[in-house]
């Protein structure tokens, strides 16, 4: 309390802007553990496959930026796995300690898990695909691993929906007014900034699909069955197709893109986590590239030097997307407290 005029004023800190309305506490806590488990689960066969291999752990190190690398855990588990591995357990984390901007992010991946359960569930419509499950030493393990997938996603969506942004029942406030130089002002030019780049990335990933069918003479509706059905590849694997996560990354960067141009105030964590998956996966492939000297190479192609350009968009884009969704200019969490106002003083 300050003494002011013979008044008081009440300079108390109001409740932590960045952390998760008490009544929603529970939401965040089955959210962070669900997550955790599944993040567990995943990085339980990635350990599995590493003691399994014939490489070193320093190879599986290799391995996670060197496409060229010996995969000491290609049969079980790729790249998108291992990064969204890191990103559910991250995740996981910002929901266990109450944190608002954890709550697109974790809805995020409560869709990309159930999509890869629908895709496993129509899978497994096929005999000769069930089959493996009860043939395979591991398929056991591998089916428990994709119920607690489906749990995981059905558990989040349910009871993070609801856990909207508000505080004692009531809605909170309205923003600020958008002057220029205003927080609410700077925020929104920041999240339309990542929605045209995420737009952006999604057209280019777009184009290039479309080449590579074209040029490789895969029909549409062949490509479209190994996106949608599990057996399609016909083995037992944990590790998603690059037509599934093709046209999953161009769908959530089309979504995400639209809400965050259109200055959405909750959409923060879902940026950053998907743009930091891309910018791991970017660099990798770049990393490719320098291996395999693609670099010299590509100046001597329109196609290859098109295909540069689009590279080093996608790591720009990428790089600028989680610089801007970490700032503290950008999330509606970082707002300054003020005074809740004068009061009269009391007897005590």
């Amino acid at each position: 309390m300050v003494m002011q005029d013979g008044g008081t004023v009440d300079v108390r800190p109001g409740p932590d802007p960045a952390r998760a309305a008490p009544e929603h506490s529970g939401a965040y806590l089955a959210t962070g553990l669900c997550l955790g488990l599944y993040g567990g689960a995943l990085l339980a066969w990635t350990v599995y496959g590493i003691t399994q291999s014939s490489g070193t752990a320093w190879d599986f190190v290799e391995g996670l930026f060197n496409p060229g690398a010996s995969p000491a855990t290609a049969e079980v588990l790729g790249p998108y796995e291992w990064s969204f591995t890191v990103a559910f357990l991250t995740v996981a984390g910002l929901s266990l300690a109450q944190r608002r901007v954890a709550r697109s992010a974790a809805l995020l991946c409560a869709f990309l898990l159930l999509a890869v359960s629908l895709r496993e569930g129509i899978g497994l419509l096929h005999a000769a695909y069930r089959d493996q499950y009860s043939n395979d030493p591991l398929g056991s393990w591998a089916l428990a691993t994709r119920g607690l997938c489906l749990l995981t996603a059905l558990v989040v969506l349910t009871v993070l929906f609801p856990a909207t942004e508000q505080r004692g029942g009531r809605p909170l406030p309205p923003p600020a007014g958008r002057t220029p130089d205003s927080p609410e002002a700077r925020w929104r030019r920041l999240s339309r900034i990542c929605g045209v780049l995420f737009l952006i990335t999604a057209v280019v990933r777009i184009g290039w699909t479309v080449r590579n069918l074209t040029s490789s003479g895969m029909s549409t509706d062949s490509y479209l069955r190994g996106v949608v059905d599990g057996s399609i590849p016909g083995t037992l694997d944990l590790s998603a197709t690059g037509e599934f996560t093709t046209v999953v990354s161009i769908l959530a960067f089309l979504v995400l893109g639209v809400i965050a141009f259109r200055g959405r105030r909750d959409i923060r964590g879902a940026l950053l986590a998907f743009a930091a998956v891309e910018l791991y996966l970017t660099v990798r492939t770049v990393v490719w590239l320098a291996v395999t000297d693609f670099f010299n190479l590509s100046s001597q192609t329109s196609e290859g030097a098109l295909s540069m350009a689009t590279t080093a968009y996608a790591l720009a884009a990428m790089t600028s997307v989680v610089v801007l969704a970490t700032g503290r200019g950008f999330g509606p969490y970082d707002g300054v407290r003020t005074p809740l106002g004068p009061r009269l003083p009391t007897s005590e």
